[in-house]
Parts: structure tokens; C-alpha cells; sequence
């Protein structure tokens, strides 16, 4: 191995992906997953383009390209975070059935405790939903050797592997040691291409055998490096920690645990191995970060089993992410000094940043919407979703990727006038293009208030695939190009953008489009050093 370098989690996935020999990278930015296309993409910018890697429009499709590279014989990965799972889980779920060429390996971010997110979700039950392996890694060095591992297993079984992280090993870095690069695989057909074509009489056969390839996926994980039963004198306890969890548990004790421990990072489930660990031990401690998944199947069909502790018995919090402090909460124990949080740390409230063109957008919407009140504007995911913050409070819902436009046709279709949308124009390219058909079909009296700063402000400045086009693709989906208008959010422009806006809320009724351009003011800033914002 040579020399340790000092990587995030993300980071460690994306060089343990390149040294496994992949040929591609397909992502849509979303935190904590986006630091491994970009770790990848400035490999590239040294090393040169001898991978293919870019942002794509929106998971779904990150997911179809990656599956057509792995049907071309190269080895390839696909990241997001959990929400965007939810976007692609009709391809993923359909890679199961059509199997890989090429080694496949989609990379799920889970983000307990919502710190940049919507909701909580555990990813793992897609993995078992779809009835394909998942890995989980420990800490940094597992992160970057489970990934190639990933790539081998998913061609030995002929079928997507799901690797999943959380925030925390996502976001914080450790060393890591590096193993010898493998080449790029050929671009190969499949020996058997009409697998891909799921027909009901090709997927049936797909699907059968499939499930029977599960006592194979069950062996990989008994016989799996990551996953290990590891021996310890006091029998009162045993401990299950899954992927990051084995990693609070040694913080804990800060040396060897005295108690019977189960490691596991390889998923499905290994029953011998949990059968020896569950008969070395009186009770047990399960240590998982998200959904109670392991402590569930522990406890099994017939309810709560007294022995099993976790989540679900009140042993370890219910929501939010494992942390080392309910860990050692949980054994009874307080944490070594240096694992206690400073003191100086402290939560601030997230804001727009100053001169962000959102805050001059937010203030003529506000503006023109005065004579009917609070409570019609239907937001989305973005920089922007800080409008419903004070002083502007100015959004009323964020729900998912596109909403604002499909929640606003709805409200207009239930005579809650007046309905407007406010979405940037990445996610505008990610989820609003379907609902937006669907509002020129009606006709729907509606405002769609796209904010265009020109990239995807939210997660750092990654492509925006709208840029300089916005016009074009509402023209093709059918708006009326009277009713495109175009304001720019700058305060000597107030006036005339409250008077535009005004025109299109009340004064048609039907559906409009306004495109609130100005380049965000961090990715301004790093076109021109020394610029102050």
C-alpha cells in the first residue's frame, strides 16, 4: 500500500471507485453525497479524461446512463443522496431484474437527522426491496475497500450493488491507505443482451432467477472481510453494530470491548452468523444508524423480544443519527475527552447569502402579492428554500424535487387562487419539466417564478444544465411566448419586476412562466478573485 492520504468518507468511495477501474461517474449533486463526483472529476483535471464523468439531470437518469455503461462491459458508478434514490428507483429496481455487464455500484448518502434534507430514510430497505446486496462501511479505510469489493460483487452475482454511507462517515476524513489501480474494462456486449429487455416473459425469468441467486448473496455475506463475529468474555451483553455504529463502539470503550460484538457491513443478513452471535449472548445491543431495520428482524414476527435493545425499546434514540454520545449513553459509559464536543461549537441558523439575487426576488414577490396576502406561493428545494425563513417567510411549502410547480396546479385546480411556484432552474431541469407539461395542457392559472442564478447554488456551484436555455425549453413544452417573461432581481429593477410580476398573477389567467435571472454571487465571486460580495 502506499503512503496514507487524508480523505472524507465521500472522498474514499470516489479513489477506492477509480483505482477498481471504473470508466464512468454519473451524480446528481445532493448533500452528503456530492464531494465523490467531485473528487473524481478533479482526479480527472490531473490525471487527465480517461474516465467519462459529469452531472446529470436529475437520479433517474443518472441511474439509466450509469446501466447502459455497465451493459457496455466497463465498471461504473452512480451517486446521490437517499431523496434522489426516490427519483431513480425505477431503474434501480429494474437493474435487479435485468442484472450488469460491467461491475455497477450505486452509492446512497443517507442523512439521519435531516441535517441538509426533508426527510429521514434508510436505504437499506431498497437494497432488500430489490433483493441486492448492500455494503456499509465502518470508517474511511473500509469506505475505500469496500468499494472496490462492491465492483467484483457486482459482476461475480450479475447484479447492482447498492454501497451505503451517512452524513457523518460521508463528511468527516480520516487516513487512508491506497491499493494498486486496476485497468479499465473493455467495452464488451453482454453475453446475453435480451436480458435487458423486459418484456413479461423476459422479466419473469430475470426475476426467478434472481431470487435464486439470494443463497449466493447470503454466502458473499457470511464469508464477507467486512462482516465478522468477534469473541468477548462478558456474555451479559452482545453488541450488533452495523456499518458506522462498530465504529462509535470501539470510541466508546476506547480499546477492545469486553462484549461479543457482530460486525456487519454486508448485507443480506448471514443467519449462521447471527444464529452464533445470538446464542454467545444474554441481551443485545443493536447500533444502526437510521431505520431500526436489524433490530426488526431481531426482534422478528411475533413483537417485542425483551432481549433485543435499540431504537424501537428506547435504548438508543428513535429518530435522528447514531452519535458516539448515544452509544456510550447506552453501554453506560461517558466518552474520553477527545471525543467530547467543543464547547465553542454552536448551531447558526442558515441564511441567504448577502447579494444572493434570491433576496431581491423574494422582495418583488412579496411586493406583489401584498394586496392578497400570505400562504399562495408553493416553493421547492433550494438556496431559495430559505425564503421561508424571517424576514422573508415568504414560501409556503417544499416538499420534494418539482412540487412547487404540481402542488401550485393543484391548489389552482382546487380554486385556490392565486398559485405561484417558485423553483431554480436546476431543479426546474431535475422535476419541474413533467409538471409543467401537465400545466400547459390545462392551461392552469398559474405563476411558475423560476430563479435562475445559473448553477446549483445549494450544494456548491455544480452545472446547471438550464443555463442560457430556459426560454427555449418552456417555449417547447408549450407556454404561450407572450407570457415568458424575464426580470432581472436587482434592487434598481424593483419597480419594473413587481409591475411584471403583478401582470402575469392577476392579469392572466392562465399559465405563465417568469425567469428571475442573475448569477449566483458565490460562483460570480470565483470568477473574479478579490471581488467583494
Amino acid at each position: 500500500m502506499t503512503s496514507p492520504l487524508l480523505l472524507l468518507g465521500d472522498e474514499a468511495i470516489a479513489r477506492g471507485a477509480i483505482d477498481a477501474g471504473i470508466s464512468g461517474c454519473y451524480a446528481y449533486p445532493g448533500t452528503p453525497s456530492t464531494e465523490i463526483l467531485e473528487f473524481i472529476q478533479g482526479w480527472q483535471a490531473k490525471h487527465g479524461d480517461i474516465l467519462h464523468s459529469e452531472w446529470s439531470a436529475n437520479e433517474k437518469t443518472a441511474m439509466e446512463e450509469a446501466l447502459g455503461m455497465s451493459y457496455a462491459g466497463r465498471r461504473v458508478l452512480v451517486c446521490m443522496k437517499h431523496v434522489g434514490l426516490n427519483v431513480a428507483a425505477d431503474g434501480f429496481m429494474n437493474a435487479a431484474v435485468t442484472g450488469v455487464n460491467g461491475g455497477l455500484v450505486i452509492v446512497v448518502a443517507d442523512d439521519p437527522s435531516m441535517h441538509s434534507s426533508q426527510n429521514e430514510q434508510d436505504s437499506r430497505y431498497y437494497a432488500k426491496f430489490a433483493l441486492v446486496p448492500c455494503l456499509e462501511p465502518a470508517n474511511q479505510q473500509e469506505a475505500y475497500e469496500i468499494t472496490r469489493l462492491g465492483f467484483e460483487l457486482s459482476e461475480r452475482l450479475n447484479v447492482p450493488v447498492m454501497l451505503r454511507l451517512t452524513t457523518r462517515l460521508a463528511h468527516s476524513r480520516a487516513n487512508v491507505r491506497t491499493a494498486a489501480p486496476l485497468p479499465q474494462r473493455p467495452v464488451q456486449m453482454p453475453d446475453n443482451a435480451r436480458r435487458f429487455v423486459l418484456l413479461p416473459g423476459i422479466a419473469r425469468r430475470n426475476y426467478a432467477a434472481l431470487v435464486a441467486r439470494q443463497p449466493e448473496m447470503i454466502r458473499a455475506a457470511a464469508e464477507s472481510p467486512f462482516n465478522a463475529l468477534l469473541p468477548g468474555a462478558d456474555r451479559t451483553l452482545g453488541i450488533l453494530a452495523a456499518g458506522i455504529g462498530f465504529n462509535y463502539l470501539n470510541e466508546s470503550f476506547g480499546g477492545p470491548c469486553p462484549h461479543p460484538v457482530l460486525k456487519l457491513s454486508q448485507y443480506p443478513l448471514p443467519p449462521e452468523l447471527l444464529k452464533s452471535f445470538l446464542e454467545s449472548c444474554d441481551e443485545v445491543l443493536v447500533l444502526e444508524d437510521g431505520y431500526p431495520l436489524l433490530e426488526e428482524a431481531l426482534h422478528g414476527p411475533a413483537g417485542l423480544n425483551p432481549r433485543i435493545h435499540g431504537r424501537i425499546d428506547g435504548r438508543l434514540p428513535r429518530t435522528g443519527e447514531l452519535t458516539p454520545e448515544h452509544v456510550a449513553k447506552a453501554l453506560g459509559r461517558t466518552l474520553p475527552p477527545s471525543a467530547e464536543p467543543s464547547p465553542l461549537l454552536r448551531q447558526r441558523p442558515p441564511r441567504m447569502c448577502d447579494g444572493c439575487p434570491h433576496i431581491d426576488a423574494y422582495k418583488a414577490l412579496l411586493e406583489a402579492l401584498a394586496e392578497t396576502g400570505p400562504g399562495h406561493v408553493f416553493a421547492d428545494i433550494g438556496c431559495y428554500t430559505l425564503g421561508a425563513l424571517p424576514p422573508f417567510e415568504a414560501i409556503n411549502s417544499c416538499v420534494d424535487m418539482g412540487a412547487s410547480i404540481s402542488m401550485a396546479k393543484g391548489a389552482a385546480d382546487a380554486g385556490f387562487l392565486p398559485a405561484v411556484a417558485v423553483i431554480g432552474d436546476s431543479t426546474f431541469t431535475h422535476s419541474g419539466l413533467t409538471p409543467l407539461l401537465d400545466a400547459v395542457y390545462a392551461d392552469s392559472p398559474i405563476t411558475v417564478f423560476i430563479l435562475d442564478n445559473g448553477t446549483t447554488g445549494m450544494t456548491g456551484g455544480q452545472t446547471s444544465l438550464a443555463t442560457g436555455r430556459l426560454e427555449q425549453v418552456c417555449a417547447g413544452l408549450g407556454v404561450a411566448p407572450e407570457h415568458i417573461r424575464t426580470i432581472t432581481p436587482l434592487p434598481k429593477q424593483h419597480a419594473e419586476n413587481v409591475r411584471v410580476l403583478k401582470e402575469e398573477i392577476y392579469g392572466h389567467a392562465g399559465l405563465s412562466v417568469i425567469i428571475a435571472r442573475r448569477e449566483c454571487i458565490q460562483t460570480a465571486r470565483l470568477k473574479t478573485p478579490g471581488r467583494k460580495t
